[in-house]
């Protein structure tokens, strides 16, 4: 069977759309108002979601994101209740799911990939396993069909043709080197950052961190297949609690529009 996003990029690709994969951590506000979120953002027009896997030492999220993890353990997220949350929306959407979660709750979860194909993960995204190490589970992520979205940043210089050759999915393209977050300017050289991505790259690519607003998204987007936003989406849920689902249909509305225009 096909994966999903590979659908999805195809889709895309035929309608000239740019994708809009947003992100939420799972559990951050409960179960119930995640699973109300990922329908809203699809409605709104977003084409890939990724759902974060609360962890005790999220390292490569900023102040937004870490906090949302706290929020989700302390209200007794585990990765069990995000698999019925995920198995629960299955029943609802077809929109390509991915996790992001670190290396360590894998490794400590010995049916992991077997667990994701059963309730509809289409990828993972692992900040924290370097690309010398994403033999560690390849084997059993691949006979799921479970996609590994790799990363670039813009230092990783000679290795992107290295991670560009055996990418799956999309390239994750981090704007910026850092922690997530939304960022008022952006210091890289997108042109010869997204230059050598080009001419590696055999799938879409796509940027992420620090994409705040519509305008934004338009910039961005002209160097790339797509754009990913999350501390924007997770500001929502930190500022409205349980009144967000409208706000963050209106943030997704706003970037899906700066994206077509």
């Amino acid at each position: 069977m096909a994966n999903r996003i590979d659908e999805k990029f195809a889709e895309l690709k035929a309608q000239n759309k740019k994708a809009l994969i947003t992100y939420i951590v799972a559990g951050d506000g409960g179960y119930e108002l995640t699973e109300k979120a990922v329908l809203a953002m699809e409605q709104a027009g977003v084409d890939i979601i990724e759902i974060g896997v609360p962890f005790s030492d999220p390292i490569a999220e900023g102040g937004t994101i870490q906090m949302a993890s706290q929020r989700a353990l302390q209200r007794g997220t585990t990765l069990k209740g995000v698999f019925e949350m995920v198995a629960r929306l299955r029943e609802k959407t077809n929109i390509p799911l991915l996790l992001m979660l670190y290396a360590n709750t894998i490794f400590r979860s010995p049916d992991f990939f077997d667990k994701c194909k059963e309730v509809g993960i289409d990828g993972v995204i692992v900040p924290d396993l370097p690309f010398e190490e994403h033999d560690e589970f390849k084997a059993s992520a691949d006979a799921n069909g479970i996609y590994n979205i790799s990363l670039v940043t813009p230092v990783s210089h000679d290795r992107i043709k290295k991670i560009a050759k055996v990418a799956q999915g999309f390239l994750y393209c981090v704007s910026s080197v850092g922690v997530t977050g939304v960022r008022d300017k952006f210091s890289t050289d997108f042109d010869k950052f997204f230059g050598e991505i080009a001419e590696s790259a055999k799938i879409p690519y796509c940027v992420g961190f620090g994409i705040r607003d519509g305008e934004t998204a338009h910039k961005i987007s002209r160097h790339c297949n797509g754009v990913i936003v999350g501390s924007a989406i997770v500001n929502k849920v930190a500022e409205f609690g349980q009144d967000a689902v409208p706000e963050i249909t209106k943030i997704c509305r706003e970037l899906r529009a700066g994206l077509d225009s």
